[in-house]
């Protein structure tokens, strides 16, 4: 009986790395993104695009990862099944379905509710967007905190452009001349 005290103690937080993730605050970073859709994958010469991280839908994740050479994978959860078949034109590949289509390749599985899928363009190759797909898993919290933004200041962040004049509120004039 002396564990149960010990275990309930242990729960709501995570410990990673030596420091303790902060679920409010990956919450926070998150934005409109629930955490359950927040994934990463590893793609050996590709990075995050960190600007590319990004609600999609009404609370899913997406962010997109890009090689030097310029290939992209698009990783995307967002709530939603597949049909039996996958989709129209889809083969089975392992644990995903498959398509290709004009310049972009699609694998897609349904897991837990939601459906993840990566989308390859610009030279991502099959093998490529395979492994990514394979890898593709719910981030732990030591994931979401290195690919979820810093939070932003609540209405935004206020932006200096250096480029308005200094007095009134520096719109165009559109007054009217004589040519009317």
């Amino acid at each position: 009986m002396l564990l149960l005290p010990l275990l309930l103690t242990a729960c709501g937080s995570e410990v990673f790395g030596g420091a303790q993730a902060d679920p409010a605050e990956l919450k926070k970073r998150a934005g409109e993104s629930a955490l359950e859709h927040v994934y990463v994958t590893e793609i050996p010469g590709f990075t995050l695009a960190e600007q590319s991280v990004n609600v999609i839908g009404h609370d899913g994740f997406s962010g997109t990862y890009v090689s030097q050479r310029g290939a992209r994978v698009q990783l995307s959860v967002d709530r939603g099944k597949l049909p039996e078949n996958g989709c129209e034109g889809c083969v089975k590949d392992g644990d995903h379905w498959y398509s290709s289509t004009g310049g972009e390749s699609v694998y897609q599985r349904a897991e837990d509710g939601h459906v993840v899928r990566l989308v390859g363009s610009d030279g991502a190759d099959r093998a490529t967007l395979r492994t990514a797909a394979e890898k593709a898993h719910h981030a732990s919290p030591e994931e979401m905190d290195a690919v979820l933004p810093e939070a932003r200041p609540a209405g935004g962040a206020v932006v200096e452009r250096g480029d308005l004049p200094p007095n009134g509120d520096g719109a165009p004039r559109n007054d009217v001349g004589v040519s009317g």
